[in-house]
């Protein structure tokens, strides 16, 4: 049966993602199976999806926007299929039915789903996105982040347009990885536990979780730049696309509410500055971020009203210069 992330629950009423299932990799070695080429990939995102936005920002941050296109579906899920009820990523049939969106001029599929069938008959997981497409084998190459990231940051740097900027620095790789674990558990994943819970004990014990982890975000941001000393990291990407949904929708769509992003005086500055960093900010559609979660997840809002506020600018002043050396 088709199922979305709505429908990864535990016995207990808690919220359990399950993993990515294509999992190759692109190499800068030209004999292997998916190398690294100009033109070849491409990657298929939702302005809405924290996981996806992440792939673009390293497009952007790369300068690989040239070397791999990239289509974003409808911010609202959709039926994918006449024949069930699940409800997913689909394309616009138009390029002026949803600002920022597009059909599939690549391979003509209404629906994620449908490129997920493309790729494997037999496919039985969810539907997600990112999906890091090669159009010359027509088939998914990757639907990991973490792993297309990756692949992003050094497989591409003969054709990178920012080949010298390196986000996962191998003398502090060890160090990212620990953040990254505990940014995760407590943030990244941590406001999908918080929303997604159907009892109150799992949804305590993921706020709880969430707010130790911010707190100790704050801790940190108040002593060095980033997460990871005075250098931008992969860790401070994959924590920023939470950050910045933060107070637009987890504080009320997720109930994460005991106290706001614009709060914390550093972790708000810090999402500024990141915002900031050139191609960044184009990879926040907040409209779309906005339509995606309170008007796809009936169970939690069930008319699909989207709140006002708080249209916070991410592009005013941040102080974040002080803590330079």
């Amino acid at each position: 049966m088709a199922r979305s992330a709505l429908d990864e629950m535990s016995a207990t009423g808690a919220f359990i993602r399950t993993a990515s299932t294509f999992r190759n990799s692109i190499s800068r070695d030209p004999n292997s199976p998916f190398p690294a080429e100009s033109g070849r990939y491409h990657l298929y995102v939702s302005y809405a999806c924290p996981w996806a936005s992440r792939c673009l920002a390293y497009l952007k941050i790369k300068g690989l926007s040239k070397a791999i296109t990239f289509t974003s579906v409808n911010p609202i899920w959709g039926r994918t299929k006449d024949t069930d009820d699940h409800m997913g990523w689909v394309f616009p049939v138009s390029d002026t039915e949803e600002p920022g969106a597009e059909p599939d001029y690549l391979n003509g599929v209404k629906n994620i789903r449908e490129l997920y069938d493309l790729a494997s008959a037999n496919y039985s997981g969810k539907y997600t996105v990112p999906v890091l497409w090669d159009k010359k084998m027509k088939t998914i190459v990757n639907n990991e982040s973490e792993e297309i990231i990756r692949m992003f940051n050094t497989e591409f740097n003969d054709i990178a347009e920012h080949a010298e900027v390196d986000l996962y620095p191998l003398h502090l790789q060890s160090q990212i990885n620990e953040v990254n674990d505990w940014v995760y558990d407590g943030i990244n994943n941590g406001v999908y536990k918080c929303g997604f819970a159907k009892k109150q004990a799992p949804y305590d014990e993921a706020v709880t979780k969430l707010y130790e982890a911010l707190d100790k975000c704050e801790e940190i941001l108040s002593k060095q730049r980033y997460l990871c000393g005075e250098t931008l990291t992969e860790a401070d990407i994959r924590l920023f696309v939470t950050l910045v949904r933060f107070d637009e929708v987890y504080a009320v769509h997720f109930k994460c509410n005991k106290k706001l992003l614009r709060e914390y005086p550093n972790i708000f500055n810090y999402t500024k500055e990141i915002f900031q960093i050139p191609g960044v900010g184009s990879t926040v559609n907040m409209e779309h971020i906005k339509k995606h979660y309170y008007g796809s997840h009936p169970s939690i809002n069930p008319f699909g009203i989207i709140p006002h506020g708080p249209n916070l600018d991410y592009s005013a002043p941040h102080d974040r210069n002080k803590l330079s050396k």
